[in-house]
């Protein structure tokens, strides 16, 4: 099975239109995958042992770095070591999401993070981001049965709020660590919120743009996930945080020089 999920977003409007939405409509994603998924064997009785196993292994392998990476924080930035933000594992099933702290604290500044947030993520944090070391305490999510290494990645409770009937199916499966629209879409994420100068702009164009494709996503993992597919994606994503291997394939017959296009025309996917 090949499934190719590509969307131009170099050339998408972003005229008045776009900027005057401020909401996902259920309906243009619900219609498309509202009909129940029966639980695979897989999904029923092995994910969850793959998950412990290779969580408590991991564990005892990456103690020490760890360790270090904590003492490494507490020199550059003191304390906390450790940001623990509320998550949802479903609709009114809150559970508290541990990862290295990367960013100056306040409170108060929640949601995405756009370009507004950028002068509160440390420089040490900017590593760990890039390296990804900073969801190393997420092995502890995993061993209480909090998150998986693999799913839907785990949803603010204020989007829960929103779209609860959406985020039921979403979150039939466990959120992960990483996952299917992590994989794919984080790229394209990141430069529609670098270009978000204020808290309302991020807001606006997180749930106009990036959250209906992520749960696009979400709803076809939760199609097809399989022990196949999550390999695929613990080994990409593994691959992604290596200097090197972390940009994406040129796609043959690409031209030097690319032409813009006309919104209501993607590119073609091949």
């Amino acid at each position: 099975m090949s499934v190719t999920l590509h969307q131009n977003w170099d050339y998408v409007d972003h005229g008045p239109a776009l900027a005057s939405r401020t909401a996902l409509s259920k309906p243009e994603i619900w219609h498309l995958h509202s009909a129940p998924v029966k639980d695979s064997f897989y999904r029923r009785h092995c994910k969850r042992a793959v998950d412990l196993v290779l969580a408590v292994v991991l564990l005892a392998v990456l103690l020490l770095p760890m360790a270090v990476v904590a003492l490494c924080l507490l020199i550059a930035q003191g304390r906390p070591l450790i940001y623990s933000g509320e998550r949802m594992r479903a609709p009114g099933r809150p559970f508290r999401q541990y990862k290295f702290r990367t960013m100056v604290c306040d409170d108060d500044d929640g949601g995405a993070t756009g370009a507004h947030k950028h002068w509160r993520i440390t420089p040490l944090g900017r590593f760990l981001r890039r390296t990804r070391l900073d969801e190393l305490p997420q092995l502890f999510n995993i061993i209480a049965g909090d998150m998986s290494f693999v799913g839907p990645r785990p949803p603010l409770p204020e989007y829960v709020e929103r779209f609860p009937a959406l985020y039921a199916s979403v979150l039939q499966i466990k959120p992960g660590v990483t996952g299917l629209a992590t994989l794919i879409y984080h790229r394209h994420e990141d430069r529609i919120l670098a270009n978000c100068s204020t808290a309302a702009e991020t807001d606006r164009a997180y749930y106009a743009r990036c959250l209906p494709t992520k749960l696009r996503i979400e709803l076809v993992y939760r199609r097809v996930a399989s022990p196949w597919l999550d390999f695929w994606i613990m080994w990409r994503t593994f691959l992604a945080v290596i200097p090197g291997l972390d940009r994406p394939r040129k796609r043959r017959g690409a031209r030097a020089i690319r032409q813009p296009v006309p919104a209501t025309a993607p590119e073609r996917s091949r």
